[in-house]
């Protein structure tokens, strides 16, 4: 048996995950090497991790086995907390609508143009998180999704606090110094951006009753309530507003940040990158970063819960029983490199094909903003690869499971 599972099994059970956690983040490629290989199923007290790219699939493929549960006390009745219910079914399709698919090359050139403003006034070095990679996407729900009028720092501390106790502050996240702070954030932050978002849908209502509405999803949610045509209230409106700012920002940058520190951790790969960024047509360029989220995801792992008995790893050796209530983790980073799906998974391959990874979840809870963070992603790392002698003054500093500081440089 491998190094990892010896130690695992020699340590009592109320260690054993705290001792997975570490190596999931802090040796994950060859903790899960052994894991795919020896337990591609590895059942701890506190949770299950599923490491093949087969049950990671249908982990999130069958919404009615493994659900959503956990996000219920955190998010309430927002659709994203519901698996196959005709709220989820409805507002999804409906916020999808909302954003315009032809809307993403204007959104990138704008994001693209953004960056390199923020870049410029930055004057060479630049603390990542703090002024480009959070600045940037709340630009764009400023100018394209109809946050205008807001307070960009409130804004990002807003999404903030819904992004941390969502997907940082669950029950297992037993590394979390004061949890009972983070709900208290949350909640506190939700207060200031029901007011915000209440005030703004109310604008947008009296511009639409008087004619002067504009173009944004906002005022669409707006029409589409007054309408009647489908059963959606303007208290959906304002769940489904304020879902669209949370989904934007912390995903965004810390995707920015991990596919940046992965490049600089691949000098050749860096250079191919380089020139590729240069280039008039970013075609080319997109490739390095989905390969670099693959080697370093922004999630390592979807977590859901068992609601029927069902095998993992069936038809093979490891076939392991999971009872409902049971706290799954498709530990899709790991998946991600299982040579069933990727062939030669472990080479750098900006030109390999991305559609069956995780970086957007799959499923039925795929990222809503698939499209637009596709763009916008690369897009802000391409602008960074653009400066001349661009790097990074040490690796990121991380704070609740998120990039907090990234130092960078370049000649100015």
């Amino acid at each position: 048996m491998g190094t990892y599972l010896d130690r695992i099994d020699a340590a009592p059970p109320d260690r054993r995950w705290a001792m997975a956690r570490g190596w999931l983040l802090g040796e994950p490629l060859p903790f899960f090497a052994e894991l795919r290989a020896e337990r591609p199923v590895l059942v701890l007290p506190e949770v299950t991790l599923a490491t093949r790219f087969h049950d990671c699939a249908m982990i999130l493929r069958r919404h009615s086995d493994f659900g959503v549960d956990l996000y219920r006390p955190k998010q309430g009745d927002y659709f994203m907390a519901q698996d196959d219910t005709a709220d989820h079914w409805r507002d999804k399709s409906i916020m999808k609508s909302i954003l315009d698919f032809e809307q993403v090359p204007a959104m990138r050139a704008f994001v693209g143009e953004t960056a390199n403003a923020i870049l410029d006034k930055a004057g060479g070095s630049i603390d990542a998180p703090k002024q480009l990679t959070r600045a940037v996407p709340i630009a764009l729900v400023q100018r394209f999704f109809g946050f205008s009028g807001g307070d960009p720092a409130k804004l990002t501390a807003w999404s903030y606090w819904n992004q941390q106790d969502a997907f940082h502050n669950q029950p297992f996240d037993i590394d979390v110094p004061d949890p009972d702070r983070i709900v208290a954030e949350r909640k506190r932050a939700n207060i200031h951006l029901a007011l915000y978002v209440g005030r703004l849908v109310a604008k947008r209502s009296l511009q639409a009753k008087l004619g002067a509405d504009k173009d944004d999803p906002v005022s669409r949610l707006v029409r589409l309530s007054f309408s009647g045509a489908v059963k959606f209230s303007l208290k959906k409106v304002l769940f489904n507003v304020g879902g669209l700012l949370i989904g934007a920002v912390e995903t965004t940058s810390h995707a920015v940040n991990n596919a940046l520190a992965e490049l600089f951790r691949r000098p050749d790969a860096l250079e191919q990158a380089r020139a590729a960024a240069r280039a008039a047509d970013p075609a080319a360029f997109d490739g390095f970063v989905f390969e670099a989220l693959r080697f370093n995801p922004a999630f390592p792992y979807f977590f859901r819960t068992c609601h029927r008995d069902t095998l993992l790893a069936s038809g093979t050796a490891h076939a392991t029983p999971v009872k409902p209530g049971t706290t799954v983790l498709a530990v899709t980073h790991s998946a991600m490199f299982d040579e069933a799906s990727f062939p030669d998974p472990d080479r750098f391959d900006p030109a390999r094909s991305h559609a069956d990874t995780f970086t957007f979840g799959q499923g039925i809870h795929e990222c809503l903003g698939r499209a637009v963070a596709a763009a916008m992603v690369p897009e802000i790392v391409r602008q960074c690869l653009r400066r001349d002698g661009f790097r990074a003054e040490g690796p990121p500093t991380f704070e609740g499971g998120v990039p907090e500081h990234y130092r960078l440089t370049w000649r100015h």
